[in-house]
């Protein structure tokens, strides 16, 4: 009998009940499931450059560009979600294939801070622009959908739908391309990056692929947000604190599945939520405790506790 891959069968489930769950939902969790679904994309295309061995600490730069992109394309009359998103994450895509020529050749923290450079010089042209809004933004009108222009509630309903359809293909493809041959190169180019090069494999392509990767999801990340919120502004699209959002979901999450960053997403948005209603003067000192915590006693994410309670079972049996 053929192995059943636990992975996919976990996120089809999880994408069955969500989608039920669309419907039953008040509207504040499910604004909380699009924040949720936007920054879990981002996280990971992370996750992709984090296996190997690559940090990013400025992927608001595709973030930031596929939300305005998006905004952008609505403030010009284009109103339809499937145009808009798909338009979007394209022009992130583009600019991390044009990035990527450079990035592909620096490792470590100068590969990371150049990452960061390049978010900069995008927060900084939009903040100095007056067509994009400086540093107020613009607003983003109601998508439609096929055609279909729905109101009221019904919006987020669809909209919640919308984006759970495409995150559920979004990670199901990573998934299985984690696990072809360009996939396992992650972990090989990590380990030893010449030895890869002495197997016929070019280490700088293959890294290439993986950014534009995370380019594309970054800004499928940004049109959800953009679209969600119905707002874009510099300061929480473009920021390198939004950047560093992405890195501490990155490693609240872990990078031991594809599930883990979206589980590490939702811990994050309900972490910050909460502490920003019942502390408002020392959530970020909360946010800061709960990092520090997770990378000391759980320095392979929240998906390591799977793991570690299948040990225990074993052990006990």
């Amino acid at each position: 009998m053929a192995r059943v891959d636990k992975t996919l069968l976990t996120l089809s489930i999880a994408f069955v009940v969500l989608l039920i769950a669309d419907f039953l939902l008040a509207d504040w969790m499910r604004f909380i499931g699009l924040q949720t679904l936007a920054r879990g994309a981002v996280a990971l295309g992370l996750l992709v450059l984090w296996r190997t061995g690559l940090v990013s600490f400025g992927h608001a730069l595709f973030f930031g560009f596929g939300a305005y992109a998006a905004a952008l394309m609505s403030r010009h009359g284009i109103s339809d979600a499937f145009v808009l998103t798909f338009g979007a994450t394209f022009a992130a895509g583009l600019l991390a294939f044009v990035i990527g020529f450079l990035m592909r050749r620096y490792r470590a923290i100068f590969f990371a801070l150049l990452n960061m450079a390049f978010s900069m010089i995008l927060y900084g042209v939009l903040v100095k622009t007056e067509e994009f809004g400086s540093s107020d933004g613009f607003g983003v009108a109601k998508p439609t959908f096929l055609g279909y222009a729905p109101d009221g509630e019904a919006v987020q309903i669809t909209l919640f739908a919308f984006t759970l359809v495409l995150s559920y293909l979004i990670v199901v493809g990573v998934h299985f391309y984690l696990k072809s041959t360009l996939g396992h190169m992650t972990m090989a180019i990590r380990e030893n990056e010449i030895r890869v090069e002495y197997l016929g494999y070019s280490a700088e392509k293959a890294i290439h692929i993986k950014y534009v990767m995370s380019g594309l999801l970054a800004g499928f990340g940004g049109a959800i947000m953009a679209l969600a919120i119905g707002q874009v502004d510099p300061d929480s699209m473009a920021n390198w604190t939004v950047s560093g959002e992405f890195v501490f979901i990155t490693i609240l999450s872990g990078t031991g599945s594809v599930a883990a960053t979206y589980v590490g997403a939702l811990v994050f948005e309900l972490i910050r939520t909460y502490a920003f209603e019942y502390a408002p003067q020392i959530w970020q000192l909360i946010l800061g405790g709960t990092l520090l915590g997770i990378i000391m006693f759980l320095p392979e994410g929240l998906w390591s506790l799977k793991s570690r309670l299948l040990k225990s079972k074993g052990s006990a049996s």
